[in-house]
């Protein structure tokens, strides 16, 4: 935390001028956790305000032209362009989101034998609020998907992976949504949302406070 650093050590700050990296720390440090479950949080609001708006639609507690606006509405929110849509801009967290706690939940109830194979644990447990509230409560983005992404969301979405080595002249497709491509597609795609493997760690290696202060960062690459 080079903020914390120079917060904590630095011999030249006014108080308030301390104060206010103090307050820039502080935000940042709130937000990080956050930048991790991009995908679980907006899934999360998404599965549940269309679950419950549906259920009231049964209910007869909302009439049609207010359901017609509800779905109008969710529709503009989980609205995924394909990647060769001059719109895409990466996978929407809100329709990823929605799809994998829908499938989840179609796993408890109904799974099929690809199901019970991949999903020992919940394929046909019955309790799929105990099972999302489980997978809320102790995941990130990262291990969401590592865990949960099913082959048949896979073949929903038709994921694959594209290799674009520096080194080669052309785009190669590496995986498909098969049998030999499910694992690598999930690894691939989790990997994706995993912080610690895209930014760059930047740690303080040494600082002379005292003489011509200078501070030496070093950037320790993962994995390189």
């Amino acid at each position: 935390n080079l903020l914390y650093f120079l917060e904590k050590n630095s011999l030249v700050l006014e108080p308030w001028q301390r104060e206010i990296i103090r307050i820039v720390r502080v935000v940042a440090q709130y937000f990080y956790p956050q930048r991790q479950t991009q995908v679980m949080n907006e899934g999360c609001a998404t599965f549940v305000h269309y679950t419950l708006m549906n259920m009231l639609f049964d209910r007869g507690l909302i009439s049609e032209g207010a359901m017609l606006e509800i779905l109008r509405n969710h529709s503009n929110v989980i609205f995924q362009p394909g990647f060769d849509d001059p719109r895409f801009s990466g996978i929407n967290p809100y329709a990823l989101g929605l799809d994998m706690m829908q499938d989840i939940q179609r796993i408890s109830t109904e799974p099929t034998a690809e199901d019970r194979d991949w999903f020992p644990d919940i394929a046909g447990n019955g309790n799929w609020r105990e099972t999302l509230l489980d997978a809320w409560a102790n995941h990130r983005d990262e291990s969401f998907i590592r865990q949960y992404l099913s082959p048949a969301l896979m073949r929903k979405w038709r994921f694959f992976i594209l290799a674009d080595a520096a080194s080669e002249p052309h785009y190669e497709v590496a995986s498909i949504h098969n049998e030999r491509g499910y694992e690598k597609i999930r690894a691939g795609l989790a990997q994706s949302y995993d912080i610690g493997a895209s930014r760059p760690d930047i740690q303080v290696v040494d600082v002379d406070l005292l003489g011509d202060r200078q501070l030496r960062l070093e950037h320790k690459v993962k994995d390189g």
